[in-house]
């Protein structure tokens, strides 16, 4: 009888998990498949990439004038599981994957992960008014739409359900949604596999016997990684501001889109604009030049910070991955080891998910490189500090006592404190 509860609980939310796995997964499926061919077809006519402020235009003209409540993205999510008010506009899905097709199609320098997150997130939440769910509740279903929809666009069912649980409390996780949150990300990933759509395939990673002086590079390295990750969004953040004292909206993206042109003109080459997946995978093979990762960076914080969508986190996978390997020409570790541990630890350190990350290197990568991974990822989380990608999310435990008094509090609130303190 005392486990009655406990197993209604489970079927309920199995239920619900395999309709938001069904929907997300799909969604997914068919966004990859959408954004293998603009990519395709933009490296094989790159005179396209000349019209990226159309591009940019369209797709800021398409939320000002039909986005204006879901312009925020995927902090909308973290702000409505925090704060529970109305179901997220179904409209968010269909122009968050416009926009990121149309600004991969043009070359704009963005990832997938935002979009597929805001895809699962708005999918999910649809069920709350057909279900009647109450407020706690609705909070479950939104971590599992957000857990589907990062599942289902990498291929890391493990890493996508604890991304959705660690995403939006900084240093604590919400253990109440942790079933609902697995079976969401296990079933949308086996659904968008169903459809037939793969993912990149890694190598698995071949590492040395663990030593204190590889564990202490190790550490060291997630240190560079993490102020790399703080130096990534807060130049986003910055050129956001700056950005937004274009008075008309559409306009931001057209002067970004034109910037961002005009540098792959100069640098005459495509690799630092779109996931650039190619460069990820040549990472892990011989050592990359330094100036890769930084250009990439710059390019991508252009890209999203004038206004264009897409995520932030592939981009983060090359900015990690190119630095990662760049260290190889200095550093006694094999590069595809430091290849990956960038890979990881720039993304755990700029999201403030080390538990996640870990969890996508065992799955990417395979298990032999965990302990420099999971090392890796903790230092960058540590030395992000209160910054990060996403400004909603909320410090639920603070990285180190001398900012006890920032808990509770907004990303995008700490600067404003600080100042005030």
């Amino acid at each position: 009888m005392e486990q009655t509860p406990h197993l209604l609980f489970l079927l309920r939310w199995l239920l619900i998990c395999a309709v938001v796995g069904g929907l997300v997964g799909s969604a997914s499926a068919f966004f990859l498949v959408a954004l293998d061919w603009v990519t395709a077809w933009r490296e094989a006519h790159r005179w396209v990439i000349w019209l990226l402020p159309a591009g940019g235009f369209v797709v800021g003209a398409s939320y000002h004038y039909l986005g204006q409540s879901v312009v925020k993205g995927s902090n909308l999510l973290i702000d409505e599981i925090h704060n529970p008010r109305q179901v997220i506009p179904l409209r968010m899905a269909p122009l968050v994957l416009f926009g990121t097709l149309t600004t991969h199609l043009f070359g704009g320098s963005a990832g997938r992960e935002g979009t597929a997150v805001q895809m699962g997130g708005t999918l999910a939440d649809q069920l709350t008014r057909l279900l009647g769910l109450r407020p706690r509740d609705r909070k479950i279903l939104l971590i599992a739409g957000i857990s589907a929809g990062f599942a289902s666009v990498f291929g890391t069912p493990l890493a996508g359900a604890v991304f959705g649980l660690e995403v939006f409390l900084i240093g604590s996780i919400r253990y109440d949604a942790i079933v609902p949150s697995f079976l969401a990300a296990v079933c949308a990933d086996l659904v968008t596999k169903a459809w037939g759509v793969g993912h990149t395939a890694y190598p698995q990673l071949a590492v040395p016997p663990i030593t204190a002086g590889g564990l202490l590079l190790a550490v060291g390295c997630g240190v560079l990684f993490g102020l790399t990750a703080r130096g990534f969004a807060a130049l986003t953040h910055q050129l956001t501001r700056l950005f937004g004292r274009i008075g008309y909206p559409p306009l931001r993206p057209v002067v970004g889109g034109g910037l961002v042109a005009l540098a792959v003109a100069a640098l005459g080459t495509t690799k630092y604009i779109g996931l650039g997946i190619p460069t990820i995978v040549a990472a892990f093979q011989a050592p990359l030049p330094p100036q890769d990762f930084l250009l990439k960076l710059g390019l991508t914080a252009l890209t999203l910070g004038s206004g264009f969508k897409g995520g932030e986190v592939t981009p983060l996978f090359f900015i990690g991955a190119a630095l990662g390997s760049a260290l190889a020409v200095v550093l006694p570790l094999p590069v595809a080891l430091l290849a990956a541990m960038g890979f990881v630890a720039v993304f755990a350190g700029a999201a403030n998910t080390p538990l996640a990350c870990t969890l996508m290197g065992l799955e990417l990568f395979g298990a032999h490189g965990g302990v420099y991974l999971a090392l890796a990822c903790a230092a960058a989380y540590l030395f992000s500090g209160h910054t990060g990608i996403y400004s909603a999310q909320v410090i639920g435990h603070a990285k180190h006592l001398r900012f006890g008094r920032e808990q509770g509090r907004q990303l995008g609130e700490i600067s404003a404190h600080r100042k005030k303190n």
